[in-house]
């Protein structure tokens, strides 16, 4: 044990049995040295408390002695989650009181009593527990100054799940005004999953001075036992996401252990999971459910139930990916490809949650691309890699919301908060002349807004320092701020009122006038999208884009070429069930393989019409944008599309005439012109705009006593929208809306590694019918807007036929010419 761990904390361990861990340690050496420290350990290693280490000594009187304890807020604690923050004050209290230290621990969110919240900020814990959010508004009060003056450190806990986002923007700002009113604040860092731990230091660090964090990796753990699940007959099924096929296994799973943890990836798919299992649930077995759409009064009595043993089962969505530390978890189900090695990873970690037992994982394969695409994930957990987004510049949006923040707080001069900003790293790229585009849109809305009172919110005196405009405007700021707008859902109707149900916005606001799309059994056409409606008149022609899945996980880029490099490696085929390698071997024998860096393309006739699949493996959101693309040129060039259906791996696109040569309709252009105007018809970059406009205060969705309906804020984006594209085109926030629409919408970025890929090595192979590789996505013809696996018995026979076909071997392999 380092000399640098107190007496009282190295008794407390022992007491317990346990040893100090060197990856904790090297947190509190790496703090007393004046360090910043990122932690990369795996779940169970003790994180959080090699997080708050640093903390627990400065509070020991072996270290303080005469000097008596800190006093005031010593250490800030960050989570994504609140209910993250709640259980790790009830995990921290237990050393605190154990040890008798004067260490005083509160929360802070949304959910804190409003008396809480004043005294806190006159008369703050040691420890204080909170979110970005509730962080940012603490930020805004005048009294943040004093409040903060003798902060000595900031933890941030499961990093990976925020900082790449707005959420990490608004933390990233806050830490550099953090670190203006403490200089000498300390930062930490810690995640069990991070790929990159190089870029995450980066992101840490002050001025991006990567030398000035520790990187501290934590002591392995035992491997996770991952296994992926094959049906009893070893038959992996050709289409469908929900492994339907396997809830009588997962039930006899549920009843040999105690507790067992189900995730799905959509909410659509638990609430399908959770039913199914109850249909089965011959002994009435407590299983449970959790997902975001639930009430926060459900979330918690299930996760108290879980807390106290009460469950034998609970079916959960992302929810709980960065859960609530559940000890007693013997297996961990995935129902459905995990989309990535991470995500994967932090999931297995649920189960057990200490690290020298091995958790155990189940993955339950949909079809048989995603049976390589969990046997993907299994390797690269064994292997212990890893995947994750990427950082990209921070928000124009929620720099805005930054900016009134620190006016409500206190004047401040333009040339010291730029300075402060560009100490981030998210924000080290602004420049002059964009600090002054935000600046004027936060002081008036922008010059076709000026001349409106009730967006004039802040003012620049002759000496170059800003100050609010009215008092007024620092308490609508503290009521409206915040980075998470909530997803609406947009109701089908026809246009005599009747109506069809409800989709999820995203998928809506990709629609223009004259699109077709089928829903609830029906043909449709769309008429308009207003007001948080979609009105409809049944369509006159087949549907030419696919029904509503639901939102879903994105495929990690590493996955992807792993699934890639799995279909080249001929070799390794033999550990495949029979039929997932003879799947293989007869496409690999009547087409080609999709190898890295290649873009297959096959064209072939089925059912009286010519399809074209493009095996893209970029993920269903590039997939379903490039389809949205491919129509639209296939239409200008009279091809006569009759509509697309894409998955993560694949897009078929499919015509009443052939397509020839795909290269054409791939062509770089097609995210200037097509996608620009896609963009701008559909609803896409007015969704983005509303987003935008409610985080940088643009648009208010709480008044005293009141707060706005979504459709009412959507009335009020929508106007602002219209005047902003007319009349100032370059708008700060239409620039930030289409930034958006571009990354998170469409995902353009792999859309143009497809179009990279095309251009430079694109393989067209002719086929006389559907090929064993397309059958996936062929069976997704058809479907409706249910749960992911609600698919009747007749589509089960359909997929059977189109599998039988395109296995077919008896005549001669095509050209391959």
């Amino acid at each position: 044990m380092s000399d640098a761990v107190p007496p009282e904390i190295a008794n407390w361990f022992a007491g317990r049995g346990w040893r100090v861990r060197r990856h904790q340690s090297e947190m509190l050496v790496a703090s007393d040295a004046g360090r910043h420290a990122m932690l990369v350990a795996d779940t169970g290693a003790g994180k959080t408390l090699a997080g708050f280490l640093p903390t627990l000594a400065a509070f020991c009187p072996s270290r303080f002695g005469e000097q008596g304890p800190p006093d005031g807020l010593h250490t800030l604690y960050v989570s994504p989650l609140k209910a993250l923050a709640h259980d790790v004050q009830r995990n921290l209290v237990t050393p605190v009181e154990e040890m008798d230290l004067p260490i005083r621990v509160e929360t802070r969110s949304g959910d804190t009593p409003s008396d809480r919240k004043k005294r806190q900020r006159v008369r703050p814990p040691n420890v204080l527990l909170t979110t970005p959010e509730s962080l940012s508004l603490l930020l805004s009060y005048p009294d943040s100054f004093a409040m903060f003056a003798g902060l000595q450190r900031v933890v941030i806990d499961e990093v990976h799940a925020f900082a790449t986002g707005k959420r990490g923007d608004l933390l990233a700002l806050c830490l550099s005004r953090l670190q203006s009113i403490a200089p000498g604040l300390q930062r930490a860092a810690l995640s069990a999953t991070v790929a990159d731990p190089q870029a995450f230091r980066e992101w840490l660090a002050p001025w991006g001075d990567i030398d000035s964090v520790e990187l501290v990796e934590g002591e392995p753990g035992a491997p996770p036992h991952v296994e992926v699940l094959l049906p009893i007959e070893e038959r992996v099924p050709w289409g469908g996401h929900a492994g339907r096929w396997a809830i009588p296994q997962i039930y006899e799973e549920i009843r040999r252990n105690k507790t067992t943890l189900i995730f799905t990836n959509t909410r659509f798919l638990a609430e399908y999971t959770f039913q199914l299992l109850w249909d089965v649930n011959e002994d009435t077995l407590p299983i449970g459910i959790h997902h975001g759409s639930l009430s926060k009064e459900a979330r918690r009595k299930v996760e108290g139930a879980m807390a106290r043993g009460e469950l034998r089962a609970l079916v959960a969505t992302a929810s709980l990916d960065l859960g609530v530390d559940w000890g007693d978890i013997d297996c961990v189900v995935q129902m459905g490809a995990p989309k990535g090695s991470s995500r994967l990873l932090q999931r297995v970690g649920r189960a057990n949650h200490r690290l020298d037992q091995p958790s155990r994982a189940i993955l339950v394969p949909g079809n048989r691309f995603e049976f390589l695409e969990a046997t993907a994930a299994k390797e690269a957990v064994d292997q212990g890699q890893r995947d994750g987004e990427d950082f990209r510049p921070g928000g124009l949006d929620v720099l805005a919301q930054h900016v009134m923040s620190c006016a409500c707080a206190a004047p401040f001069d333009e040339g010291g908060l730029l300075a402060e900003v560009r100490s981030s790293l998210a924000y080290s790229w602004l420049d002059e002349a964009v600090w002054q585009r935000v600046l004027h849109f936060v002081a008036t809305g922008g010059y076709s807004l000026e001349a409106y009172d009730r967006f004039k919110r802040i003012v620049r005196d002759a000496n170059g320092t800003w100050r609010l405009t009215h008092p007024e405007h620092a308490a609508r700021h503290r009521l409206n701020a915040g980075i998470i707008v909530d997803n609406e859902m947009i109701e089908i109707r026809f246009r005599n009122g009747r109506s069809l149900g409800k989709v999820e916005e995203q998928f809506a606001a990709s629609l223009r006038s004259g699109d077709t799309f089928r829903f609830a059994g029906m043909d449709l056409e769309v008429e308009s999208l207003r007001d948080l409606e979609l009105v409809v008149r049944a369509a006159k022609t087949s549907a030419t884009i696919p029904s509503y899945m639901g939102l879903r996980l994105p495929l990690t880029t590493h996955l992807a070429d792993r699934v890639r490099e799995m279909l080249i490696d001929r070799a390794s085929w033999a550990r495949f069930p029979d039929d997932v390698r003879e799947w293989l071997e007869v496409q690999d024998w009547r087409s080609r393989m999709p190898g890295p860096g290649q873009l297959l393309v096959e064209t072939f006739p089925h059912a009286k019409k010519h399809y074209a699949v493009y095996y893209t493996f970029e993920g269903w959101n590039a997939n379903q944008s490039l389809g949205m693309l491919i129509n639209r040129r296939m239409e200008d060039r009279g091809l006569m599309p009759g509509g697309f259906v894409a998955n993560d791996y694949s897009l078929a696109v499919w015509g009443l005439k052939p397509v020839i040569d795909p290269l054409p309709l791939l062509s770089p252009d097609i995210l200037t012109d097509e996608f620009v105007e896609w963009v701008q018809e559909s609803h896409l970059l007015r969704r983005a705009f509303r987003e935008v406009a409610v985080i940088a205060g643009l648009v208010e969705r709480q008044h005293p006593g009141k707060r706005k309906t979504g459709k009412q804020v959507t009335f009020s984006t929508d106007l602002i929208y219209d005047v902003l594209r007319k009349y100032e085109p370059d708008h700060v926030l239409l620039e930030a809306a289409w930034a958006d629409a571009r990354t998170r919408m469409t995902d353009v970025g792999r859309l143009g590694n497809v179009l990279d890929r095309a251009a430079e090595q694109l393989v067209h192979v002719e086929l006389d019918r559907v090929s064993p590789l397309a059958v996936p996505v062929m069976t997704m013809i058809g479907r409706e807007a249910l749960p992911q696996g609600a698919i009747d018995d007749e589509l089960l026979l359909e997929a059977e036929s189109l599998g039988a076909e395109a296995m077919r071997v008896e005549t001669a392999p095509a050209d391959l010419e």
